[in-house]
């Protein structure tokens, strides 16, 4: 008998102890990765096509064409599939993630006489997530890049105000795969990115050119045509080995004629070659930016390349009614892997912005909230 309850208690403990390790692993499973966030709160993407040239509005990966030369990627256009590709990345403080989502088209183009042209196009968004305590947080709102300028917009409910820019518009939501989405959309042809329906002239009609992206994590596919109402983008985390950004760390330090992907800080590589600025018009060369290198022109103290390298402060300054805020950050690889290759104000990367201090960026950093 006194064996007998031994056996019991001993498998009463096997049980608890089994239980505990499940609920452990269970709450680990249920903990995001960066690609589980960047993939449920990625934008459902409205991109107007233009007839004239349907595969240069495409959305790809910057070496869709296998390489990562700059210089090509315009001339490549018609000889590579372009399967639809959306790149991200993750920072986060105390109290928020912050999500880059990066669109790249190998042109930005024109069918317009006495038009600008250039090789490569790199427009996106900033999305700003609280940590509300559920496992993906909540959207406040976003930032998104219509060339020189940024443009923000809260969805409905979001304690977000004006701050020193004004916000431009409600965002409109929709439910995929489980999750609401932002709807966003991008010009043909000059790919300027705003939320939907505040750019282009596709808003999903059956009459209009166009395409909807779906955001996925493993699925990267071809749209049928111009006119394709359901395509599935891949994200592609930038920090991703031998990937966007690690590219941009390898080349900081070369001069534009020796590097192959970057003419400066941020700033990719383009040339005229190809049939750029063809006719009447006219091809300006390195003229598309990373998210590192984005800007608008005239936010007064947000500076080049702080969408992706410092959202924190960028978000402090564009938005009011931010609640509990934390603008330095438990985690920033852009601030990271710059300080571990040795850069700092005494050695900056070739053609960092001169209004960052790099030294004050790396000071950001801290281990634990």
């Amino acid at each position: 008998m006194v064996f007998k309850k031994i056996i019991l208690f001993a498998i009463g403990i096997f049980v608890a102890i089994t239980v505990s390790s499940f609920i452990d692993l269970k709450g680990l499973a249920q903990s995001p990765t960066d690609l589980d966030l960047a993939v449920y709160h990625a934008p459902i993407h409205y991109q107007d096509t233009d007839s004239t040239k349907y595969n240069a509005d495409y959305i790809t990966r910057f070496d869709y064409d296998t390489d990562w030369l700059a210089t090509n990627n315009w001339d490549n256009l018609d000889h590579f599939s372009l399967p639809s590709h959306t790149y991200h990345s993750v920072v986060e403080t105390c109290t928020h993630w912050f999500i880059t989502y990066t669109f790249f088209h190998p042109r930005d183009w024109s069918d317009i006489p006495f038009d600008q042209e250039h090789e490569n196009d790199s427009e996106g968004m900033l999305a700003i997530i609280r940590k509300d305590g559920s496992a993906f947080g909540k959207l406040e709102g976003i930032v998104t890049v219509f060339h020189n300028n940024f443009y923000s917009y809260t969805p409905t409910g979001s304690p977000l105000t004006n701050g020193q820019e004004d916000i431009d518009g409600t965002l409109t939501m929709s439910s995929y795969n489980g999750s609401q989405h932002p709807l966003t959309t991008q010009e043909a042809k000059g790919h300027g990115f705003k939320a939907w329906p505040y750019a282009g002239d596709f808003q999903g009609a059956s009459n209009q050119d166009g395409i909807i992206y779906y955001p996925s994590s493993t699925t990267a596919e071809l749209p049928a045509s111009g006119n394709d109402r359901d395509v599935k983008y891949q994200l592609l985390d930038v920090f991703a080995s031998n990937g966007m950004w690690q590219h941009q760390l390898d080349q900081a330090s070369q001069s534009s004629s020796s590097a192959l992907t970057f003419a400066s800080w941020g700033t990719f590589k383009g040339d005229q070659s190809g049939g750029c600025g063809s006719g009447t018009k006219s091809c300006s060369t390195n003229s598309a930016n990373a998210a590192w290198g984005w800007d608008d022109s005239d936010d007064g103290s947000v500076y080049k390349g702080e969408m992706a390298l410092d959202p924190a402060h960028l978000t402090d300054v564009y938005f009011n009614g931010l609640g509990t805020f934390d603008s330095t950050y438990i985690r920033n690889k852009f601030i990271q892997d710059l300080r571990d290759r040795g850069y700092n104000s005494g050695n900056l990367p070739q053609g960092w912005p001169s209004q960052i201090n790099l030294n004050s960026l790396i000071g950001k950093l801290k281990n634990q909230c």
